[in-house]
């Protein structure tokens, strides 16, 4: 089902990507903060590293035209949940997103609101 593998991130590289889906581009020093509010030199040395795995794995961008270096995601949150998805799908049913939808509706883990939304876009492609 998907093109090219999304690579695995950890829960810490992960909070480094939300931060850059909210508020792109940051700086080290940016992303540093709302993750380690003492901002120590130590933190920042692990969130540089982070954000070089990350840069590693095409996940993150770098642009090195100020001083202070500024990053962001090379994808969405949205087009990074898709990729997710679609792997775990060719995972676990061979590319099939029916049984993970089935699972999902069946465990009550979505919402009325959310229901409505996916029946309001079930809708409006199946024209």
């Amino acid at each position: 089902m998907s093109s090219l593998p999304i690579p695995t991130v950890t829960d810490a590289e992960l909070e480094i990507l939300r931060l850059l889906w909210e508020t792109a581009p940051l700086t080290v020093r940016q992303i540093t903060k709302p993750l380690y509010p003492a901002c120590k030199a130590s933190d920042v040395a692990t969130v540089q590293k982070l954000i070089q795995r990350l840069e590693n794995k095409k996940l993150v961008t770098r642009d090195r035209s100020a001083h202070a270096h500024q990053f962001s995601p090379s994808m969405t949150q949205h087009e990074f949940a898709g990729a997710q998805l679609a792997e775990m799908a060719d995972k676990l049913s061979e590319g099939s997103l029916t049984p993970l939808l089935v699972h999902l509706v069946e465990s009550e883990r979505i919402s009325a609101e959310d229901r409505l939304e996916i029946r309001k876009l079930l809708s409006r492609h199946s024209k």
